[in-house]
């Protein structure tokens, strides 16, 4: 793999990497009860090296030349799979409700069913604008999740953690919504591309 496949590969490691690390004080509360700084930290370190690889892949692919097609659908991939593994660990801890969660799932299924549509097409397909603007408003439910439940596992601004979580909820619904019509626009390509002429050739 080139250096920019290697470092959307990464991400493929460190989604259940920031898995366990985040639903240790929930595994094993007594164990974990007077390290909750070093989990919170921990968490934050594995999800920050997640994006800057995000960040990273893109720059070495466009320097060093190296776009694939197989880089153009791994970096979404690995994309996806951190994101749900963030939001299933805010999911586990009630802080993000199963329901929209599931509609994330369905989405993400659905692009993945249409990518395979689209390569019967003989048309590898992307990650388009609509997509990228879904991804970072994931990132941006992930990060305010995060601080949430940081602040809440250090038993900070307790005070204003009902406020914090409205506004987590919120942005969380919002990305959601985002996603849906993301799909759409995917679906909307998928109709408009034609398929590629079979080979009519006889086989020799």
């Amino acid at each position: 793999m080139s250096l920019a496949d290697r470092l959307t590969f990464s991400r493929l490691i460190l989604a259940p990497i920031f898995f366990v690390a985040y639903m240790l004080p929930i595994w094993f509360p007594r164990h974990m009860a007077d390290r909750a700084v070093f989990v919170v930290v921990l968490c934050w370190v594995i999800f920050i090296i997640s994006e800057l690889t995000d960040m990273f892949d893109g720059m070495a692919a466009r320097k060093l030349k190296q776009s694939s097609n197989f880089g153009r659908l791994l970096d979404p991939f690995a994309d996806t799979l951190m994101q749900l593994s963030c939001f299933l660990c805010f999911v586990i801890d009630g802080i993000f409700p199963a329901f929209l969660f599931l509609v994330v799932l369905y989405r993400e299924f659905g692009i993945l069913f249409l990518r395979n549509l689209m390569l019967q097409k003989g048309v590898s397909m992307g990650a388009r604008n609509s997509g990228k603007i879904k991804t970072v408003s994931f990132i941006i439910a992930a990060i305010t999740a995060l601080i949430y439940a940081s602040l809440s596992r250090l038993g900070l601004m307790q005070a204003m953690l009902g406020g914090i979580r409205t506004a987590v909820l919120a942005i969380f619904s919002l990305s959601v919504c985002i996603a849906v019509l993301s799909f759409f626009d995917y679906y909307s390509v998928y109709r408009k591309t034609p398929a590629k002429p079979a080979d009519t050739n006889p086989v020799p």
